[in-house]
């Protein structure tokens, strides 16, 4: 697969990449005051596929991942082609429609080449956060004719959300610097990386972490969220060396950010001043709303619930300044000398034991398999030392395989490198350290280890068989049913604690039973998945289920005036699949009817009603050095571009005396020309073979018959 299919993976777009040139051409507006001359034509300049070009960037960034920084972004983002895909992507984000690439009016390529001009140029800086010189308008934005008050006005402009101009600059910031800095991350690294996520940070955790006694779980949020800018631009440059693009970046990270752009932060409330900020969101909520023409559509319900399962690690996204949703990125970039202290770290600590028969090397992860115990010894002199690490985001997981005074060490020192490299320590109460037995909270999980005795069968000597007692740990990762049960009562469907009550889902009551249904079978499905890797998987999706069926139950004992979940379930059945206006209403059709004729929607049952129909956990083994599907697609087609790889191949196949498929092939093709026969040395050989076992197979029966 090239790159280029790999890359439209990656990136959520669908242009269209039909000639914009045909487009019907208008009259060029008069040129700007920020323009030295008239515009260039734009369709002139729409030559090449974005996908092409971000392709090659792909490519180029992963073919030489040198230590030098990445020489030059300027030609790419001097591209057109790139402009306009960034705007697409903006349109999407803004309408939650993507426009086709010839769709785009000329007055729009205009105001892209003005941003253009506005953004390479050094001196004066690209205006970020400029409500009132706006080169670039949202197609959301609807002209406004109506007169207003300059103190409106100004209210107005200082609450006002960043201008859409600054998206399409974001954008293509991402679109440049991504290719270029994810071959230099470190591969444990999980959060705000393509192709990996929570599952990838679960999967290692289970592959690499299943000996080691003392964790340091370190919450680095602080030391993120109050990197400094210089801090910022001094990681960048060790990777890119480009000067339009690092002054554009040091423009969004030293430009003034207005206080009405920045959503306010969670303040602390008494109790009254919730219950009546809770009760205005409720009546707001209620109200039925109307949307706009070009207004975006609110995520669906079973969308907006599952996010509201985030773990408090992915919850957090950082934000510099105006850097918007390149921000993540930087604080990996920042992250990544964290990681890379980590690695020398590892490789120091590791101290392998003469008695020790599964860690013999540093990068050896042992066992790969959760299911196998370990038999390894896990106090005294005969114990392996050994140290591994994960971040996702700003948490860091530190295991350690040793005594305590070690993980003190570790700690101590983690700390002085956040304080020598970004300017911040981390606060005490921030990096704690927790012994196995205790459980570690991760990603909504708790990683501890159960203690097996299983009955271990050799042979000894003397060829005596002997039985006896082992004492083996397994690595436990499960599902927190505490989280689980702390998010279903921030979205209001439960109320407890320890014995939790489900309430009704009041947000669905309006729709019908089948749409209903539909949205928390879809809910059910994310949340099997988001929990398959976890031992109690049957159990956590059982007990998500549970709630939502009883929520379901009392919406609708409510809706069509039942008295209890009970007499819901009679008429419903278990899963809630049966229709229950039919037995409400007698003046109504029949609801077979109505379906058959397709006036009615077909009501799926409720997911996972029963517990054999949940799936277990996945336990399948992680591989070692295990990378996203794009960049091991990437690295083969670059294997695949370089000749040497081919003389390589071909040499050796030559000194192993074996032929290659191509040669086969070839000599197949002329012996048929010039002999008319199709020769094949492989079935001329079958065929012997089959002669012979037939002049076998009957003098045998000739045998027989005398």
């Amino acid at each position: 697969m090239p790159p280029r299919a790999v890359l439209r993976r990656l990136l959520p777009t669908n242009p269209h990449h039909s000639a914009a040139r045909h487009a019907p051409r208008q009259a060029p507006p008069p040129p700007s005051a920020i323009d030295e001359g008239p515009l260039p034509d734009p369709y002139a300049l729409l030559v090449h596929d974005p996908i092409d070009l971000l392709s090659s960037l792909w490519r180029r960034a992963f073919a030489h991942p040198l230590p030098s920084p990445f020489p030059n972004l300027s030609g790419y983002a001097s591209r057109l082609d790139l402009w306009l895909l960034s705007y697409q992507r903006a349109c999407a984000h803004a309408t939650g429609t993507f426009p086709p690439r010839h769709a785009v009016p000329l007055p729009t390529l205009h105001s892209l080449l003005r941003l253009r001009a506005s953004a390479l140029r050094r001196h004066p800086a690209f205006p970020w956060g400029a409500s009132t010189h706006l080169l670039l308008r949202s197609p959301a934005d609807k002209p406004s004719t109506v007169p207003i008050s300059r103190r409106k006005l100004e209210a107005r402009f200082a609450d006002a959300p960043p201008p859409f101009q600054d998206r399409v600059v974001q954008e293509l910031l991402l679109f440049l610097l991504e290719p270029v800095l994810e071959p230099r991350f470190s591969p444990k690294s999980h959060a705000f990386r393509p192709g990996r996520g929570p599952h990838s940070a679960i999967r290692s955790v289970r592959s690499r972490f299943a000996a080691y006694l003392w964790f340091v779980s370190a919450d680095l949020t602080a030391v993120v969220d109050g990197l400094s800018p210089d801090t910022i631009l001094s990681c960048v440059q060790k990777a890119v060396s480009d000067r339009k693009v690092l002054s554009l970046l040091k423009s969004a990270l030293t430009a003034p950010v207005r206080p009405g752009s920045v959503p306010p932060m969670e303040k602390d409330l008494d109790g009254l001043t919730k219950k009546r900020l809770k009760r205005k969101v409720l009546r707001k909520s209620r109200k039925k709303k109307v949307l706009n023409e070009n207004e975006p559509k609110p995520d669906p319900y079973w969308l907006r619930m599952f996010f509201g399962f985030a773990p408090e690690q992915a919850r957090h996204v950082p934000n510099y300044g105006h850097c918007g949703i390149i921000s993540p990125l930087l604080a990996n970039v920042c992250l990544n000398e964290l990681d890379w202290w980590m690695e020398e770290k590892i490789n120091q600590y590791f101290c392998p034991s003469k008695h020790d028969s599964i860690w013999k090397e540093v990068g050896d992860d042992g066992c790969h398999n959760p299911a196998w115990p370990e038999f390894v010894p896990s106090a005294g002199k005969e114990k392996t030392r050994k140290m591994d690490f994960l971040r996702f985001g700003s948490h860091v997981l530190i295991g350690i395989r040793g005594p305590r005074e070690d993980a003190v060490d570790i700690r101590r020192q983690l700390m002085e490198f956040c304080e020598r490299t970004f300017g911040l320590r981390p606060e005490n109460s921030m990096v704690e350290i927790e012994h196995i037995t205790r459980g570690i909270e991760f990603l909504d999980h708790v990683i501890t280890r159960r203690v097996i005795y299983p009955t271990l069968r050799y042979t000894a000597s003397g060829g005596n068989i002997v039985s006896e007692k082992g004492v083996g740990t397994l690595l436990s990762v499960t599902a927190s049913l505490q989280r689980c049960i702390r998010h279903f009562r921030k979205l209001e469907l439960v109320k407890g604690d320890r014995d939790p009550e489900p309430l009704p889902c009041s947000p669905m009551l309006y729709s019908g039973q089948a749409h209903t249904n539909s949205q928390m079978n879809k809910f059910l499905e994310t949340m099997a998945d988001w929990y398959r890797y976890a031992d109690n998987r049957k159990k956590i999706v059982g007990f998500c289920a549970y709630v939502i069926r009883s929520s379901l139950a009392k919406l609708y004992a409510a809706r069509y005036r039942l008295k209890s979940r009970a007499k819901v379930y009679k008429i419903a059945s278990r899963d809630l699949s049966r229709p229950l206006r039919e037995s409400t209403r007698n003046d109504a059709p029949e609801y077979s009817d109505l379906l058959r004729m397709g006036l009615v929607d077909v009501i799926e049952g409720v997911q996972f009603a029963r517990m054999s129909s949940i799936p277990t956990c996945d336990y399948t083994p992680f591989p070692r050095n295990w990378v996203p599907h794009h960049e091991l697609i990437l690295l083969e087609y670059i294997k695949l571009q370089d000749p040497k790889f081919f003389c390589e191949l071909h040499k050796t196949i030559k000194r192993q005396e074996i032929s290659s498929p191509q040669d086969d092939v070839s000599k197949m093709v002329w012996y048929y020309k010039v002999h008319g026969v199709y020769d094949d040395k492989r079935s001329l050989v079958g065929a012997k073979e089959l002669r012979n076992d037939e002049i076998i197979n009957g003098n045998k029966q000739l045998l027989l018959d005398t």
